[in-house]
């Protein structure tokens, strides 16, 4: 009885001992997240702190409102000045039609008609050059209308831009106006006769410079608001009815006409070349028998 006592009082010791250990290890991980919420929220009280730091300089936080709000604000476009030049090559039936609608859409466009040239081939086609000048709001649809009236056999477009160009136009325009005041001020103040002719070439070599950029900006204004089209228009040549195989007599007698004449031709044209070689010989003779023969002594008979 005795032996099975001693092994029956171990069991709850045991147990109680697991039981400790398992409530000693629930306290050590509550212990652990107690710490880490604490840290946790010791992180937040500094990124708040943060936060209201930059909100105070004017910043926002990352990820916050305000920088979502920055994200998707559009950006500032600045003004870009493009110079547009295309090119066309159209085939059309009839070529001053066309151009007079050329012409009638330009001007309805605001725009206005450059220069203009026009041409006829030894077959009687008629080609016209003309190079139109249009809004550059109204260029693609001037563009889309000049192909359509015909059909459209060459094309290219150009654009280039010239912002910097401008703006740095622009600059030197106001540094150069400022330079001309002050070498006005000081031919006021100016005594000597010589400081005062001194300055006046001073004057005028800066007011060339700016009147050199005011022209280039005015150039670059003109070629910027309205673009340019060069069109050439050729007219479709005419398809020529088709023949009978067999000729016929007017065929015959047209070609025998045409051969005769044509023999005729070369005749003139090989007398022509002999003409000259005949009259030198002609004379040659003249001189022979009129002149040269009288004078030669005769033979006794």
């Amino acid at each position: 009885m005795r032996t099975r006592r001693s092994v029956r009082r171990p069991a709850p010791a045991l147990a109680a001992l697991l039981l400790a250990a398992a409530l000693a290890l629930t306290g050590c991980s509550a212990g652990d997240d107690g710490s880490g919420g604490s840290s946790s929220a010791a992180d937040r009280g500094v990124a708040a702190s943060e936060a209201d730091g930059k909100a105070g300089s004017g910043e926002a936080a990352p990820g916050g409102a305000g920088s979502g709000a920055r994200a998707t604000a559009p950006p500032k476009l600045t003004a870009s000045h493009i110079i547009r030049t295309a090119s066309l090559t159209v085939r059309v039936k009839d070529v001053p039609k066309a151009l007079e609608q050329a012409r009638t859409g330009t001007e309805n466009a605001g725009g206005y008609v450059g220069n203009e040239t026009t041409t006829r081939d030894a077959e009687g086609h008629e080609r016209t050059r003309v190079v139109l000048r249009v809004p550059v709001e109204k260029y693609d649809e001037v563009l889309a209308e000049l192909e359509g009236t015909g059909k459209l056999l060459d094309r290219s477009a150009k654009a280039e831009d010239v912002t910097d160009q401008v703006v740095d136009v622009e600059s030197r325009i106001k540094t150069q106006r400022a330079s001309v005041a002050r070498i006005r001020e000081l031919m006021d103040q100016a005594t000597k006769i010589g400081d005062v002719v001194t300055l006046e070439g001073e004057l005028s070599t800066r007011q060339a410079d700016l009147e050199a950029l005011l022209a280039r900006q005015a150039s670059l204004k003109d070629r910027t608001s309205l673009a340019t089209i060069t069109l050439s228009l050729s007219e479709t040549p005419v398809k020529k009815q088709a023949k009978d195989d067999d000729p016929g007599f007017v065929d015959a007698l047209a070609g025998g006409w045409n051969a005769f004449v044509t023999m005729l031709r070369w005749l003139a044209v090989a007398f022509g070349a002999v003409l000259p070689f005949a009259a030198v010989a002609a004379l040659i003779v003249l001189v022979w028998l009129r002149v040269v023969r009288p004078r030669l002594p005769r033979r006794p008979g």
